[in-house]
């Protein structure tokens, strides 16, 4: 059996799988094609934030795969965007989901897919990452640079595990606006320009945005507490996991998530993350409204199992969700 792959060079810390969350599939409506999803109107509540099996259509209809596995793209843009205007990339390969949602993945390495809503350059586009091996998937959402389009995975294999990562059913199921203005509510006044920043394609992570950089208003925002632990880093490289951090995944993570104060053995433990400021409000923001609270908010939030990092071996299928 290969060892497990990173998903891409971002990823630098030591890979740390994200707990399964067992789920039997079953089907409860296929989505007419050209049509995208409509809201469920009695979803079932669920504390993790995993959609009801209905979000995933037909898993049952996925083809079986000729290569490793293969990628189900899936328009849950609540009616906003027909199928015709759900585009994704691969490979150079670009595809709206009317002409094809189905793709016989290979394997490859550092790769990403990319999806776009309208056209196929559209400025409303993000993507997913991964590291395909013989018989093995590495991959995950990421808002390590930015979020801007809904986008949610899950992941089914030939023994019955089954995972789901990305943003939460509420958060698909609410309109692009609220979900901004949600942003720009839950974050400190530090954060809460990045909701401006490139509306209304992106919010941007804060380690990229001048605000945050040398020179900025922001800039200072998390030296002085970098520096009251021992580590002489400015904001930017501390968002960024950049610099001195750059192969400090516990450190770096412990700054962001505010515990680097705290004694080492105490930096694993999510329920004293984001308790003080300065933290990475922005991170937070994603963990906060992502299924079971996994999210990839800055490069080392794998430290502790906190990212949408999945693995398994040999993989069937994984279905990606597409939102508005």
């Amino acid at each position: 059996m290969p060892p497990t792959l990173r998903p891409t060079a971002r990823r630098r810390g030591p890979a740390l799988l994200v707990t399964a969350l067992a789920a039997l599939c079953a089907f409860t409506g296929a989505t007419p094609a050209g049509a995208s999803q409509a809201p469920d109107r009695h979803p079932a509540v669920r504390a993790d934030g995993q959609p009801p099996d209905s979000f995933w259509g037909d898993t049952g209809s996925i083809p079986p795969a000729q290569n490793v596995l293969t990628v189900k793209i899936l328009n849950r843009t609540n009616g906003k965007y027909p199928d015709s205007e759900v585009y994704w990339t691969f490979n150079n390969e670009t595809h709206s989901i009317a002409e094809q949602d189905t793709l016989d993945m290979a394997a490859n390495s550092a790769g990403r897919m990319y999806f776009h809503l309208g056209s196929p350059d559209s400025k409303y586009a993000d993507f997913i990452e991964f590291t395909v091996g013989d018989n093995v998937f590495n991959g995950n959402t990421t808002r390590v640079d930015a979020f801007a389009l809904k986008l949610a995975m899950r992941l089914h294999a030939e023994d019955g595990y089954d995972v789901q990562v990305g943003e939460d059913y509420e958060t698909f199921q609410e309109d692009r606006e609220a979900t901004w203005q949600k942003f720009k509510d839950a974050v400190p006044a530090e954060f809460a320009s990045l909701s401006e920043v490139e509306k209304p394609y992106r919010i941007p992570s804060p380690g990229g945005v001048p605000d945050f950089r040398e020179g900025g208003k922001y800039a200072d925002y998390m030296s002085g507490y970098a520096s009251s632990v021992g580590i002489n880093a400015p904001t930017s490289d501390i968002f960024g996991c950049a610099g001195v951090l750059a192969n400090e995944a516990g450190k770096c993570s412990a700054l962001n998530r505010h515990v680097a104060q705290l004694p080492e053995d105490q930096w694993s433990s999510p329920d004293l993350y984001y308790k003080e400021a300065p933290a990475n409000y922005y991170a937070k923001f994603w963990h906060d409204h992502s299924i079971d609270r996994l999210s990839y908010g800055f490069p080392y939030d794998d430290f502790a199992g906190q990212s949408s990092f999945v693995s398994h071996n040999d993989p069937q299928w994984l279905a990606v969700a597409v939102g508005w």
